[in-house]
């Protein structure tokens, strides 16, 4: 009680966003019932058919829905990998421009595209990589047929995957400039006084310095492993690349909100959100145990 006389104004600051949370957040899982359900609108929660779990069977009897897990993985997957191995090399090589001034305006031009919708830039993509686009008459100059980067199943993972790394790897960069920051300078002091070239500080003082950040980065993304990017999918795809560009959230779209089967599309989110749940659990514990990182 005597904490509470003395905390009590920051839990008053913290009702706000905990009712906010509430409402918007915990309220709207009553409609998880929905994924057990044959749901109908018009006979709302009460009247639907219960079908126990027919909905997580017809999941994986579908062939589409097998297709759509496996390239929701793949793509998702590949995402995490490229946009933690191309910021961090990012990252060393802005470090050893010596150059203020330069090195702020390069960190300025890579930061821009994360802060532009993918309504935007998926406009901006499907003009440039249209089969008279400007990439495809770059790419005739030198003799080559035009691509259909975004209507041919073998370029749109490709695609998408470039398309997500070019628009966010300067925003990620900031969190391994920042361990750049961190290291002790008089380490590489040392190096150099042991005849360490700049190259061989970079291998051995620099690199082993931020491993522990990013098997932090590395092992908290896993929790977003079954987030490919509804967003940037759903404004770069059409149906003749469903086949390896479908993902599970733009399934769930087609299935629950086009179609009308919003038993079987909760079925789906339900299941997407469970997995996800166990790897966020999973990647907080390898956090700890190998960079000894932990929130709480």
């Amino acid at each position: 009680m005597k904490t509470l006389r003395k905390t009590w104004p920051f839990h008053v600051m913290l009702l706000p966003s905990m009712i906010f949370l509430l409402i918007f957040s915990y309220v709207p899982m009553a409609g998880i019932v929905m994924a057990f359900q044959d749901y109908k609108p018009w006979l709302g929660f009460t009247g639907s058919e219960w079908v126990g779990l027919a909905n997580f069977r017809y999941l994986f009897e579908r062939q589409d829905s097998i297709q759509v897990i496996w390239n929701t993985l793949v793509i998702a997957v590949l995402k995490l990998i490229f946009n933690l191995f191309v910021p961090f090399i990012f990252a060393i090589l802005l470090n050893e421009i010596r150059r203020v001034k330069l090195q702020r305006t390069i960190q300025t031009l890579v930061y821009l595209p994360h802060f532009l919708s993918w309504v935007i830039l998926g406009g901006i993509l499907i003009d440039l990589l249209a089969t008279d686009g400007f990439a495809n008459r770059i790419l005739s100059t030198f003799g080559v047929q035009p691509i259909f980067f975004l209507g041919d199943n073998d370029w749109f993972r490709f695609t998408v995957i470039a398309s997500d790394v070019w628009k966010e790897f300067g925003y990620n960069t900031i969190i391994f400039l920042a361990t750049l920051a961190g290291i002790n300078p008089s380490l590489y002091e040392a190096a150099e006084m042991d005849g360490a070239t700049r190259f061989k500080q970079t291998l051995y003082v620099t690199i082993p310095s931020m491993i522990p950040m990013v098997a932090v980065v590395g092992t908290l993304a896993l929790g977003n492993v079954l987030n490919a990017g509804f967003d940037q999918i759903f404004n770069l795809y059409n149906p003749l690349v469903y086949a390896k560009g479908d993902i599970i959230d733009t399934f769930v779209y087609r299935t629950a909100i086009l179609n009308g089967e919003m038993g079987f599309g909760t079925a789906i989110g339900l299941f997407k959100s469970v997995i996800s749940m166990i790897l966020i659990l999973l990647s907080y514990r390898l956090a700890y145990k190998w960079a000894n990182y932990r929130i709480f």
